[in-house]
């Protein structure tokens, strides 16, 4: 439907803050070098909402799109790159200037390739996506093409992950009517596809979408979800893309999932869970896990998870309505090492996109224009 990710981003503004200073507590370790905290903020070059955003992890750039609201009701759209080191845009790679249609900037997967989805409006509803690519990012230019095998009239593309370096990524779609949903597997750079491996627990299946993530080591989808919050407990679930099986185990916490991420390299995953401020850490390969508190800043569960997978790290965010969140680092073992505090940012927490050689990362924020208009990084 038309803009649908512009309507929960707007009925989520409410919960933010526009300030706040940030500070840090370091639990049991040194400070790390650089210095751990807020850093500078990318502020997009036309001041609308952004729709997606990521980094090069071995280069020196990011990609962001955002959606201006005009006077007439109609929108500029760009995408742009920017500068890892100082948040200055780049180039704006492409605008569009009153229309209907959006971009979204999917992340950086493969080597070096920004991945861009184009939702074509008409009638006041998506009718129509389409995916470009920057090979590489750096070109700053759109030069190519990704078809994903999905019929635009009966399926919808949900989400795609990868480990950077590694060609391939994973990618969940659903169809239009209930309830089915489908993984498969992608070379971008290449554009090829892997089978498509259809998930039928309902669990997966239902009303709230499971969240992905992507073993490059195995070839695996990873998908974690709950139904029937609050006390329900998630589900796990190891999807082969190469030989489409389909295997799972209960996991740990109770209620919906709201973050995951992998570590490919020791095959540990983190999750967190809605209603018991917790985290979860699971060894794939024998199904088990632990659990954790994650601090206590009121009665908010943690959101987001990525993995810095150079330093064996998981950041997860932490949001809190209507006033500054935080972003907690914890090592595999679950162990607590820093908490960065007073960082404004999106509901969710958004994305968490990492630059792991610089140990700094970057967060959906308020900005000077409408609405989530910036990225605040930070270092950690």
């Amino acid at each position: 439907m038309k803009k649908q990710f512009s309507r929960w981003l707007a009925t989520a503004a409410a919960l933010l803050c526009l300030c706040g200073l940030a500070q840090v507590s370091a639990l049991g370790q040194d400070a790390p070098n650089p210095p751990v905290g807020k850093g500078f903020v990318v502020q997009d070059k036309f001041g609308g909402w952004i729709f997606g955003y990521g980094v090069d992890q071995s280069g020196t750039e990011g990609v962001l799109s955002e959606d201006l609201e005009l006077p007439d009701g109609n929108l500029l759209i760009a995408t742009e790159t920017f500068d890892l080191n100082t948040g200055a845009i780049i180039a704006t790679v492409e605008r569009q200037n009153e229309t209907q249609d959006n971009f979204v900037t999917l992340g950086v997967f493969g080597s070096h390739i920004g991945l861009r989805q184009d939702q074509h409006v008409a009638g006041g509803y998506v009718v129509k996506r389409t995916y470009n690519t920057l090979n590489p990012l750096s070109g700053n230019k759109m030069n190519g093409v990704w078809l994903p095998p999905l019929d635009d009239k009966k399926q919808l593309l949900e989400d795609v992950e990868g480990d950077q370096g590694n060609p391939n990524v994973a990618v969940m779609a659903s169809t239009f009517n209930c309830c089915s949903r489908l993984v498969f597997s992608s070379n971008v750079a290449a554009d090829r596809f892997g089978p498509f491996v259809t998930l039928t627990d309902p669990v997966f299946t239902g009303g709230v979408p499971p969240l992905l993530a992507y073993d490059s080591a195995t070839n695996q989808a990873v998908v974690a979800q709950a139904q029937g919050a609050p006390y329900s407990i998630p589900q796990i679930g190891l999807v082969n893309l190469t030989t489409r099986s389909v295997t799972e185990f209960t996991g740990l916490g109770f209620g919906f999932v709201n973050g995951l991420a992998v570590d490919s390299a020791t095959g540990i995953a983190c999750t967190t869970t809605e209603t018991d401020n917790s985290a979860e850490f699971y060894n794939l390969a024998t199904k088990t896990g632990f659990i954790v508190s994650l601090p206590v800043i009121g009665k908010y569960s943690g959101a987001t998870v990525a993995i810095d997978p150079l330093h064996k790290l998981f950041l997860i965010a932490h949001p809190v309505p209507a006033a500054p969140g935080q972003v907690h680092v914890y090592d595999e073992n679950g162990n607590l090492i820093e908490s960065i505090v007073g960082l404004s940012m999106g509901p969710g927490g958004a994305t968490i996109a990492v630059n792991p050689s610089k140990r700094t990362a970057f967060i959906l924020a308020p900005g000077r224009g409408q609405g989530l208009s910036a990225l605040q990084s930070f270092t950690y």
